[in-house]
């Protein structure tokens, strides 16, 4: 039978801002499709709310060199996070581990690292869009700037509330993702957009190439006599 990958993963936790999401199972060999046509939708979704709260999505978002430097800068410790997490033997962090392995290494280990890479670009640019291009300006001209970044980030580990440590660490990266949104002193949403396109991407093929190893062992390990 083949293997079949549901949306209650983290790949498409985003997409409970709109608690729309069937339990349908997606083939693997569909993931990739189904995966940017979602991420992508992420865009209209901020258009429509931008729009309700009278906020322009893309207003701060520009190209400039130093932008592009710190989110790959800013792109590090997230990554450096990610690769420390394979050492830890607590069980709330073995969990969120074979979470990822188990539902996006199937997937993730059928493409290329091209593919990867465009569909990290579209979850970096439609989550940040989203989260930092709307909710968190809506919420700062609300409540202030410090209670509006972390109101906002809040709801971002909520949507992502795989398991509740995903779901507190979701919410620190989103904190992270919105301090960067005004670093270097002049608002510019490029800089989040590169952390979070770029850290996507070096996690994916992670998974991948730790999936793809597991696969390989477990195929060539001999039968038990």
């Amino acid at each position: 039978m083949a293997e079949t990958l549901h949306y209650n993963n983290p790949i498409f936790l985003n997409l409970n801002v709109l608690a729309l999401m069937p339990d349908t199972p997606i083939k693997p060999e569909n993931f990739f499709k189904t995966a940017c046509y979602f991420e992508g939708s992420l865009i209209l979704v901020a258009i429509i709310l931008g729009w309700i709260a009278d906020i322009n999505p893309f207003e701060y978002l520009f190209f400039s060199e130093n932008a592009l430097l710190y989110g790959l800068l800013g792109t590090l410790p997230l990554f450096f996070m990610f690769l420390a997490t394979d050492h830890m033997e607590y069980a709330s962090v073995k969990q969120i581990r074979q979470i990822l392995l188990d539902t996006l290494g199937p997937s993730l280990s059928r493409y290329k690292w091209a593919d990867l890479f465009i569909l990290a670009t579209i979850a970096g640019v439609s989550e940040e869009v989203l989260f930092r291009g709307v909710i968190q300006p809506w919420m700062e001209n609300l409540w202030g700037m410090t209670a509006g970044l972390i109101a906002s980030n809040i709801l971002f580990g909520l949507v992502h509330a795989v398991t509740p440590l995903y779901a507190v660490l979701a919410t620190g990266v989103g904190i992270y993702l919105g301090l960067f949104l005004d670093y270097g002193g002049t608002r510019n949403l490029f800089t989040p957009i590169v952390i979070h396109a770029v850290y996507d991407f070096l996690a994916f093929l992670v998974i991948m190439k730790i999936y793809r190893k597991s696969h390989v062992e477990k195929t060539e390990k001999p039968d038990a006599q």
